[in-house]
């Protein structure tokens, strides 16, 4: 009987002194379970989150996409425009050019037409006190016309100072071409035809700066034709109208040789 007692004892010390290392093997398991579960989930995230990173880089791949192939049209018509652009500048660069040219052309055209125009200009001139606007035909017909005279080839003069009124009836030398006409007439002993142009000058142009010369030639032509009652009523007629004239004076001396 004691020593069943002793069995017994001995027995239930071995399974007290059993029972801790039963415990820590449990324990064991259920760590290894846990940190297994624990390892899937972590797996089990890591699979979800490649996925959604998966999904999502797809996603923006499939946007990107697009977006990459308007920047690639995009950087095309850039430089299309660029090539463009360069064209059109350098088109400007030359109707810039051609513009400069055609201006200088121009100014050129235009120098040149007026430097032949300007002696087609009306011109002033001053003649026996006044002053008035010719043509420069007109001009140098007169003065052809008045160097005829001066020459003494009055019978060029007169067929020239004729068709120069006869061209010019308006022209502001017309009293000047008359008082000539008569001179040139009287140069040829036209005396008839003398007297008729200075009194038609003389009646027209009383105040004229020539009106006392013009009679005084009158007078003259009246004595060539010896018609000397009319050449001393024109002399006389000189020192009464124009008095302190040289022809007046001239007008004098040829009274004194009157008879």
């Amino acid at each position: 009987m004691r020593g069943l007692r002793l069995t017994l004892a001995a027995l239930a010390a071995g399974l007290f002194l059993a029972q801790p290392a039963r415990a820590g093997l449990f324990e064991d398991d259920e760590a290894r379970k846990a940190l297994l579960e624990l390892r899937a989930k972590v797996q089990a995230n890591e699979d979800l989150a490649n996925k959604r990173a998966a999904e999502v880089n797809s996603l923006v791949q499939d946007q990107i996409q697009p977006l990459r192939r308007s920047v690639l049209d995009l950087n095309a018509q850039i430089d299309m425009l660029r090539s463009e652009i360069a064209k059109l500048r350098g088109a400007n660069e030359q109707l810039a050019r051609d513009l400069a040219d055609t201006q200088r052309k121009l100014t050129d055209q235009s120098q040149s037409v007026d430097a032949r125009l300007k002696p087609l200009e009306p011109q002033k001139v001053s003649l026996d006190g006044r002053e008035f606007q010719v043509a420069p035909d007109e001009r140098n017909q007169y003065e052809a016309a008045i160097g005829l005279v001066r020459r003494g080839d009055f019978t060029e003069a007169v067929a020239a100072l004729n068709a120069f009124l006869k061209r010019y009836p308006a022209s502001g030398y017309t009293d000047s071409v008359r008082f000539w006409l008569g001179n040139a007439q009287y140069g040829k002993r036209d005396y008839k035809d003398a007297i008729a142009t200075f009194r038609a000058f003389i009646a027209a142009n009383g105040d004229h700066p020539r009106a006392a010369e013009a009679l005084l030639a009158l007078g003259n032509c009246q004595v060539e034709l010896k018609d000397n009652k009319a050449a001393r009523r024109s002399f006389e007629e000189v020192v009464k109208a124009y008095p302190g004239t040289e022809a007046a004076q001239a007008a004098k001396e040829r009274l004194a040789t009157l008879r």
